[in-house]
């Protein structure tokens, strides 16, 4: 089948109709409003869809239109829509945005790309999507799915959204300039996903040309049902509890749905945190925090109460960075570290050696009574397979010869990576640099790892990475264990 882009989006129009639908044509179809389309669309950048819907409705609720709008402060606003993301700038953007349309526009909503970019918080694909979705006019919304898909199938060689949507203007064809941005959305959050896409069940994928792409392949236990008494664990280095807070941290970890939820770099203390981290319904939550402020730190939320709770492992050299803490339960102990950084220079590398030791000393201790799970970021990756560059991080901090060593003294020792009991594959990590775009072109190290004694391999039933899930740096990693 050659590339013909009217019959693939006709496909992919049919195949996504029972995706989730994007929150902004989700609240088109319910109402045709100018008003609730431009909010939904401010609120949704950097934010998941699901966050957006309920954060919307708040807002909506409080304030139906322009006029309500404007008789909420600033920090109504921003309370109202907590947790999108970067709730406080667009909380500010929305206490101005009535002032600019009556000053500008004469408090209408104006219906052009050009005059729609004047208001606060809006930029061109904000712009381009309620010209399109709200009054019905032809426009190309180029976010970053319609940019990255198109340049796979070979169909534009653009290098930003912005030549997307110029290239797009004058190439592809009138009728799909509406809809092609919720087709894409929706089958790049589903199918053609930026990390390990799913090529073999993609229905264009004999035609697709794949340009820089890495298919993900199955793994072995795919589509295997969990048996009824499986739990669920999920770990997370969230380089900073309360800056993921802002980002949707309650509502991830609501959908997630763990038994047990672990997390590692906090960088607070309990007394530093709002009531909705500290008591978040059906959990228990346990704080073993760094004593020097805004540094480490360790933390679990759990739905099942412990028969005992150990903060670190009694050693002064460790505990006070916060780094162990472990819950004792009836058949398991379930440990959550977070390894120390041997650091540019090397400079922490012999303190890390240190500590590696004293934790797998601690853990063989843990495993002669009972099976162990210990997760965390372990700030290393193990084999060549594990991060995207190896050649150039031979020397650097997480991939040298001492601490790769470490992994298979640990391993030897007699735990197990439970990840690559599944997948076999290179192209999975779980930190990805700030830098250079790096996590939107898979850049990688996988760092943060899931272990058992080799003892309870049996009760490991999965174990995956969940790279869509934004907020920080790292992405969280999960085992499903009976």
């Amino acid at each position: 089948m050659q590339f013909d882009i009217d019959k693939i989006l006709a496909l992919l129009a049919e195949e996504v109709r029972d995706y989730a639908v994007p929150v902004v044509d989700l609240i088109a179809v319910q109402t045709h409003d100018p008003y609730r389309i431009l909010i939904a669309t401010i609120l949704s950048a950097r934010t998941r869809d699901e966050t957006t819907a309920r954060a919307a409705a708040r807002l909506f609720k409080a304030a139906p239109d322009l006029a309500h709008l404007a008789l909420l402060a600033e920090e109504e606003l921003a309370r109202l829509i907590q947790p999108v993301g970067f709730f406080r700038t667009k909380a500010r953007h929305l206490a101005q945005l009535p002032g600019v349309l009556r000053a500008r526009f004469g408090g209408v909503i104006p219906q052009s790309v050009e005059e729609l970019c004047e208001l606060p918080g809006v930029g061109r694909k904000t712009a381009n999507l309620v010209v399109a979705v709200a009054f019905g006019k032809p426009a190309i919304c180029v976010d970053t799915h319609v940019h990255r898909i198109m340049n796979i199938w070979g169909y534009v060689a653009t290098r930003t959204p912005l030549e997307t949507e110029r290239a797009l203007r004058a190439k592809l064809p009138a009728q799909h300039w509406r809809s092609v941005n919720s087709i894409l959305v929706a089958f790049g959050q589903g199918t053609c996903r930026p990390v390990a896409p799913c090529c073999d069940r993609c229905l264009i994928a004999a035609c697709c040309p794949k340009i820089g792409v890495t298919p993900r392949k199955r793994a072995k236990n795919e589509g295997k049902a969990m048996p009824a008494n499986a739990k669920k664990f999920v770990s997370w280095n969230v380089n900073g509890l309360r800056a993921v807070e802002k980002k949707g941290f309650v509502e991830i970890l609501s959908e997630l749905d763990a038994d047990i939820f672990a997390l590692q770099e906090i960088k607070a203390m309990p007394e530093q945190l709002p009531e909705s981290l500290l008591n978040i319904p059906g959990y228990t939550s346990h704080w073993f925090p760094a004593q020097k402020k805004g540094y480490a730190g360790v933390a679990i939320y759990t739905k099942s109460a412990p028969l005992r709770v150990i903060s670190g492992i009694d050693h002064h050299d460790h505990d006070y960075e916060g780094r162990v803490l472990t819950l004792e339960f009836a058949d398991f102990y379930f440990v959550n570290a977070y390894f120390p950084n041997a650091q540019h220079g090397l400079t922490r590398m012999d303190y890390k050696l240190r500590f590696n030791d004293d934790l797998l000393a601690f853990l063989d201790h843990c495993a002669r009574e009972k099976s162990v799970v210990v997760c965390g970021d372990f700030n290393v990756a193990h084999r060549e397979i594990d991060l995207a560059n190896p050649k150039q991080n031979e020397k650097n901090p997480g991939f040298t010869p001492e601490e790769r060593a470490w992994m298979d003294k640990f391993l030897a020792a007699g735990y197990l990576d439970t990840f690559r009991l599944f997948n076999q594959e290179p192209g999975q990590y779980t930190w990805w640099s700030y830098r250079a775009n790096a996590r939107a072109r898979n850049i990688g190290w996988r760092i943060d790892y899931f272990c058992v004694d080799k003892k309870s391999a049996a009760r490991v039933q999965d174990a995956a990475i969940l790279p869509g899930i934004l907020g920080s740096d790292h992405c969280p990693v999960t085992l499903s264990f009976v």
